[in-house]
This record gives C-alpha cells, structure tokens and sequence, in this order.
C-alpha cells in the first residue's frame, strides 16, 4: 500500500523523489517516496511509493495536473493523483523509462534511459547496482525517445543518437521539448553532448553544444540537465553551473553553483527563479537566475538519492 500524508496542490509547490537506500548490497534499492514541500521550502508531506525497488525520478506534472514518476531499473511508471492515489501504467511496455515530455496533442515522448548490454570496466568495476535487461532481450535498452498516446498506443519510435556517459550504456537521461515542439533538446548524463533531435521530420540535428578532449583544467564538461523557461529561455545545468544557451548553441551567460554535482533543475514558473538538486549532497537550492544568489534552499540529507525534482505551476 502507498501510504501518504500528502496535501492538495498548491501552486508552487516543490516535489521530490527521495529513495530511503536500505539495501547494503545495491546502493541504488530501497523504498521509494515523493516528499512535498511549500513555497516556503518548509515540509508538506510525504508519499510512500509501495511499486518501485531502485531510485524514483523524472517527476513531471501533465497538463491535468498528474505527477508522473519513474524507476527505470524496474520499468516502472507511476502516476500520482491530487488525492494520494497511485496508479501504475503498464501499457508503455517494460523499457527503462526515466521521463516524459507533453505535447499539446496530448501525446507522451518518454526517455529511454539505458542503452546497449555493456558497462565500461572500470565503471562497472565500482558500481554497486544491477541493471536488468528489457525481458526477453540480452540489453539494457536502445537509447531512444517513444512518442505514444495517452492509451498507450505506440505512435512513434525516434532513433536518437546518444554518448552512454561516464559509464557507456546512459541513453537519453533527460530532455526538454522547444517551445515550438519542433526539436528535442537532451543528453546522457555525465557526457559531454548536448544533443537536438527534430522530431518534425524524424532526423538526428548537428549538437547544440559538444566538447572533445582534451579539456581544459577541472571537471571534464559534463550535461545534467536542461529546461525551456515559460519565457523560452533554454537554461542547461552542466553539474557546477547552470548555462543560458540560445538557438546558436552559444552560452550567453553562466550561473556558477557551489561545487560540482548539480544534476537535476525545474526552472520556475515565474521564469526569475530555478530550482537545482545536488545528487552528492541532497540539497536543493533555488537560485535567482538574473542575479546568481541563492534564495533558499532544503536540506533532505539524501546523499545519491535525490533524483527527481519539480514545481507545480498550477497545472489541472
């Protein structure tokens, strides 16, 4: 049973997807929860997930003011409702889904987080989790991007190149939909492409952004994360500092953060405001994005167990 103590939205409310880590053989398991909080950045209430195993992320309301929740590890989609209720959608298939985008239609573009059926050695060598293979296959996934219908009718297969990231099996580990719902902008974590995919014409588009080595000092150019404000701006989080990217793929102006691991980011409604996760340290920061200072912040403790993070505009 999902036990919740969860109170009705209210516009500008944060959520966050907390996994209590509770197994010492898999530093990814445990019991998932979505813990709400006010405007005010002081505790609401809590949902304890009762279907997922490994860490809960990609939290994002729909237009009907659904929050959708995902543990890719064990192909898992949540829906969770204003009035506690969860209810799990099956109809997409066992991928390893991570998140969702909207479109007007009411069509879904969800983000196949893993791809291929191998880990780098020296990754997979200090990793202390299991990914499991789709059933029936010998991978992980394909690294894709699946447009359906509400129903669970599969429209569309879209064959997006992706890096792997740090490990060599990150696929598309988050993404942002134009405003014009044209283009898909999106990355594998920890790699150093910020793609773009024309989902118009159903075509890979030369990288917004990419690096190759050798890099200057400090840490390597990574991509977290990425979202259209409601004014159109495209703000890309690149683990120790948010950047404002125009359609060029030239940085207009950074927002340096405190310290490097900044992996997750919801710009907020007012466009004046983002809010940014630390996936080493379990904070969350609201940052002001004309000035840099940080405004407020929470401090959950959830050390690599923070993994998903998202404002409520008011939707439904």
């Amino acid at each position: 049973m999902n036990a919740s103590s969860l109170q009705p939205w209210a516009r500008g409310d944060i959520f966050l997807a907390v996994t209590e880590l509770n197994d010492p053989a898999d530093d990814h398991a445990g019991r998932g929860r979505i813990m709400q909080y006010g405007s005010d950045l002081q505790p609401k209430g809590a949902l304890e997930l009762a279907d997922t195993n490994h860490l809960v992320g990609g939290l994002k309301f729909d237009p009907h003011g659904v929050l959708w929740a995902f543990d890719s590890q064990g192909f898992v989609v949540l829906n969770i409702h204003r009035d506690g209720r969860v209810v799990r959608r099956t109809e997409f298939g066992a991928r390893a889904y991570s998140h969702v985008n909207f479109t007007r239609d009411g069509a879904l573009l969800f983000g196949e987080h893993v791809v291929g059926a191998a880990i780098k050695p020296e990754i997979a060598a200090r990793m202390h989790t299991t990914l499991q293979h789709m059933p029936g296959t010998s991978r992980f996934g394909d690294g894709h991007v699946w447009k359906f219908r509400a129903d669970g009718t599969l429209l569309k297969e879209y064959a997006t190149a992706v890096h792997g990231g740090m490990g060599g099996f990150l696929g598309v580990t988050m993404s942002a939909l134009s405003p014009d719902e044209s283009t898909l902008v999106y990355c594998s974590e920890t790699g150093p492409r910020l793609f773009r995919y024309d989902l118009v014409n159903d075509a890979q588009l030369p990288d917004l952004q990419s690096f190759t080595p050798p890099y200057p000092p400090g840490p390597p150019p990574m991509f977290f994360g990425m979202d259209y404000a409601p004014d159109g701006t495209l703000y890309v989080l690149r683990g120790g500092g948010i950047h404002v990217v125009d359609a060029r793929g030239q940085t207009t102006r950074q927002i340096p953060l405190e310290g490097f691991g900044w992996a997750l980011m919801d710009v907020a409604a007012d466009s004046r405001a983002a809010f940014v996760a630390s996936f080493f340290t379990g904070e969350v920061a609201k940052i002001d994005l004309a000035t840099g200072a940080k405004l407020g912040s929470i401090a959950t403790a959830a050390v690599k167990s923070l993994a998903g993070l998202v404002e409520y505009h008011g939707e439904g």
